[in-house]
């Protein structure tokens, strides 16, 4: 039975994944920094309080998944934030850094990490989670852009880099995605234009050929593809989950 790490996978998107994961027949163990959330999930994964950002919290974790687990066969690095919602001019230095912390620093530590572990065992799969807005760009979004364009380079080198050693590396790329995180753009994103919050709603899913917002569930079955042996030899590549987005960001 495999052993899947995903990183903020108490809540959201990274709760859907170890959901579909544990559906699947696999051992699932989630990081979080939101303590309630862990105390929350099903008894029979693991759980641990992990800052992504902070490379001595993620060492502790992959001691702790090795003497638990004895290795690790997929890294679902999920962890990341929506960063602030703004004009570039108002971004403040603080804000971009915070962004980019968790959704580049920490894939970089949870995929460094998990390297050691897989190279260990001959074998391995990671996935990445970015973003369509690191494929096309992101109006007001500049840091979170800028992350999830930097995630693909990163996938990309660490699937040339670890290929040999039987490691696979893959990039998700979520289209706009229901829940909390993206009402909390909606609305900002509706006062920067003078817009209703349903109207920008709109704009979204008119961005896309099936007209849709996406769920965590899609974005969890593409992982689990990804990462099964039916996808043995995917590797490098960036799967979009996203309804064809071929204007992310229609103005109204």
């Amino acid at each position: 039975m495999s052993r899947v790490l995903i990183t903020a996978g108490a809540s959201g998107i990274g709760h859907a994944m170890a959901s579909a994961f544990a559906a699947a027949g696999a051992r699932v163990w989630v990081t979080d920094v939101d303590e309630a959330a862990l105390a929350a999930i099903p008894r029979d994964w693991r759980g641990s309080r992990a800052d992504v950002a902070d490379e001595a919290e993620m060492e502790a974790l992959f001691a702790d998944i090795e003497t638990g687990w004895g290795g690790l066969d997929t890294l679902c690095a999920n962890a990341g934030i929506a960063g602030p919602t703004a004009n570039v001019e108002d971004v403040a230095l603080a804000d971009w850094r915070a962004c980019l912390a968790v959704n580049l620093d920490g894939a970089f530590l949870a995929t460094k990490h998990a390297a050691r572990m897989m190279k260990a065992n001959g074998q391995g799969a990671m996935l990445i989670t970015s973003s369509t807005a690191g494929l096309h760009g992101y109006p007001h979004r500049a840091p979170y852009a800028a992350a999830k364009w930097a995630v693909l380079g990163l996938m990309k080198t660490l699937a040339m880099e670890l290929g040999g050693h039987g490691i696979r590396v893959n990039a998700i790329c979520p289209g706009s995605v229901e829940g909390p995180r993206m009402e909390h753009v909606l609305s900002h994103e509706a006062r920067i234009k003078g817009l209703t919050r349903d109207e920008v709603y709109a704009g979204y899913a008119s961005g896309t050929a099936m007209k849709s917002w996406i769920t965590g569930d899609d974005i969890a079955q593409m992982a689990v593809f990804l990462a099964s042996p039916a996808a043995r030899l995917v590797s490098g590549q960036i799967v979009s989950v996203d309804g064809h987005t071929f204007n992310p960001h229609v103005e109204m």
